[in-house]
């Protein structure tokens, strides 16, 4: 069983060194403001029981082709795109707590941010 406030320390120191406008809203909640393809991302990163999850808004909706998103879903580990039901393309993911390192951590916030600067760059290239 996981210590939710230990994961949230453990989470939050990492996320405090990140060299990012760092937010914490709630308890257990973060945001983070990078830049994708120029442009800026807000990532939301949450503890939701014995999970780390987070997600951005990348594209609007009618951007770019659905099956591209899908075809890139195969690609990486632990992200994906989705879309809302107003058809705004967001990336997620989410990882286990239990096996959580700073390593980890840092993998899988750069696979989405490579995620949503890959997506943007195509939507621009393809408009």
């Amino acid at each position: 069983m996981s210590d939710h406030a230990g994961d949230a320390a453990r989470v939050a120191g990492f996320i405090d060194s990140l060299d990012a406008e760092v937010s914490a809203p709630a308890p257990g909640e973060w945001g983070i403001r990078l830049e994708a393809a120029g442009y800026p991302l807000h990532l939301g990163v949450a503890l939701r029981g014995a999970l780390l999850r987070a997600q951005a808004a990348v594209l609007p909706a009618g951007v770019i082709d659905p099956h591209q998103l899908l075809y890139w879903n195969r690609q990486a580990p632990f992200v994906c795109f989705c879309e809302n039901l107003a058809g705004e393309v967001f990336v997620s993911g989410e990882l286990p707590l239990a096996q959580l390192d700073a390593e980890t951590l840092d993998r899988f916030l750069g696979l989405l941010l490579a995620s949503a600067t890959r997506a943007r760059e195509f939507a621009l290239a393809h408009p």
